[in-house]
């Protein structure tokens, strides 16, 4: 009798972050690859704080894949006000769980990094090699340095250990479960958020930070999702490898086109007095498609579409 033996049979699988908003699609997605609930470890902050060394040696016991996907993030404001903790926090957590897998022997280390890492000007779009070609904006820089260390980790213990860890670059991530507190949330939550509330409080104008000259990617959580399993599966080489979706909108644009879905039909006032960030953000995606056959397909309208209606089945049915 032929069975057919895949990637996944027979492994145990750490997925740090799983309770987040990426690591609840990436759990759903191994799901759907008939691993059993009990091959899948998934420690929650609250109870195993992963910047303390011996919980990561507990994290990676009998384990054969990690995909670290935990990491302390937030929008401009939160990046602004707490650079030390997203530094330590996200450096440490990294570095201590690529150690404490490598002691325990791990086949396989997927680590998460961020487009945050890229510098502040980089020629659009952006490509792999132009991760060192600069420093990253300086909102984002203490998260985004904390993160790319993770680059340089996992290609010295390839290089020093035979260790095989892998390094992907998520573009800015959005979609249902996402995180809508205002006060740490990223862009389009934030902006889901605001407008449906001024609506209910029949405000006339919402204010936005910035310009609105500045653009970015977007790529549908759901997709991220499926590109990390991909290159846990297929991928096994030193280079970092962006996940996006290939395309810029300009926030301007964005704010205009989710005031638009969510029905605001008030005035939106720019605070210029405010950061825009980055200037501009978009990926090469050429790399992943090559190695490991990912490509982005869900249309932005229609994810925003299904965020927006997650938002108010969810969050505000919730508070209502």
């Amino acid at each position: 009798m032929w069975i057919n033996i895949t990637f996944w049979d027979n492994k145990k699988i750490l997925v740090t972050g799983g309770s987040g908003f990426l690591g609840s699609f990436v759990l759903e997605k191994l799901k759907e690859k008939r691993i059993n609930n009990n091959d899948i470890r998934i420690p929650r902050s609250k109870d195993m704080n992963l910047s303390r060394l011996e919980n990561c040696i507990n994290a990676v016991k009998d384990i054969d894949i990690v995909i670290h996907l935990a990491a302390r993030v937030g929008g401009i404001g939160f990046n602004r006000e707490y650079p030390a903790t997203l530094f330590y926090d996200n450096a440490i957590m990294g570095i201590q769980l690529m150690e404490a897998a490598r002691l325990a022997s791990v086949e396989k280390f997927v680590a998460i990094g961020t487009v945050c890492a890229y510098p502040k000007f980089t020629a659009v779009p952006f490509k792999e090699e132009d991760l060192w070609n600069g420093y990253p904006e300086e909102t984002n820089a203490p998260y985004g340095l904390a993160k790319k260390m993770l680059l340089v980790q996992s290609q010295a213990y390839r290089q020093q250990y035979g260790f095989n860890s892998i390094f992907l670059l998520p573009v800015n991530l959005y979609g249902p479960r996402d995180n809508f507190d205002l006060e740490s949330s990223h862009v389009i939550p934030a902006l889901i958020r605001k407008f449906i509330e001024a609506m209910q409080s029949n405000k006339k104008e919402i204010v936005v930070w910035g310009t609105g000259k500045a653009s970015r990617e977007f790529l549908y959580v759901k997709e991220a999702a499926r590109g990390i399993i991909l290159a846990t599966e297929k991928y096994n080489k030193p280079e970092p490898v962006n996940i996006g979706a290939g395309f810029e909108i300009k926030i301007k644009d964005l704010v205009e086109l989710i005031a638009e879905l969510t029905g605001f039909k008030g005035e939106i006032k720019w605070d210029t007095t405010k950061p825009d960030g980055q200037p501009r953000r978009c990926l090469d995606v050429s790399r992943a498609k090559e190695e490991f056959g990912f490509e982005a397909k869900t249309d932005f309208r229609e994810g925003l579409e299904k965020t927006i209606e997650w938002y108010k089945s969810n969050i505000l049915k919730a508070e209502l």
